[in-house]
């Protein structure tokens, strides 16, 4: 078993799937919201949150739209409301840490969704860096694209690109022939 340590002590084996976690949000500045949240569990459990905003998340970017093809109208009618988004990632993910590939705009968009709903989160979300071999992050952009061809699932919605960096974490690991 190769166990890696984090710089927060978490233990993590570079061997197994680790917990991924994806966020979709409004836009691309510092107005944006997260609008959509999909989680990976290395037991391959799946969860998918679209986020209805709160009264006062009114920023809206016509570009990230379409990259992610998801409406305000949409969130409005399918949407959960935030709170429970946060009381059901808590319930499930209690103490764990999350990974993300984009952990720079993933982790406040979490972030911002728990201190608007004004609940502690109770999991951790680090940037997948931190579990990866130097290897692994020089064929991880070729390997992703590949791995995304050949699933041909639509990315840049969450659950989509939390699976599809899991198994590009995988792949990396393993000497995937790409």
């Amino acid at each position: 078993m190769s166990i890696l340590r984090t710089a927060k002590g978490f233990a993590v084996d570079r061997h197994q799937r680790p917990p991924i976690v994806d966020v979709e949000a409004s836009g691309f500045g510092s107005d944006s919201y997260p609008i959509e949240i999909g989680v990976v569990l290395n037991t391959g459990q799946r969860f998918s949150y679209l986020i209805k905003p709160f009264n006062d998340w009114t920023h809206w970017d016509d570009d990230a739209e379409a990259l992610h093809g998801i409406s305000r109208e949409q969130l409005m009618t399918e949407g959960r409301e935030p709170v429970e988004v946060a009381q059901e990632l808590n319930a499930v993910l209690l103490g764990q840490t999350l990974y993300s590939d984009a952990w720079v705009v993933d982790k406040p968009w979490v972030d911002t969704l728990f201190n608007r709903a004004q609940i502690r989160r109770q999991f951790f979300v680090s940037p997948i860096e931190a579990i990866t071999s130097e290897k692994q992050l020089e064929d991880w952009s070729y390997a992703k694209k590949r791995l995304s061809e050949e699933l041909g699932q639509k990315i840049h919605r969450a659950l989509n690109d939390a699976l599809l960096i899991q198994e590009t974490f995988v792949a990396t690991q393993n000497s995937y022939s790409y």
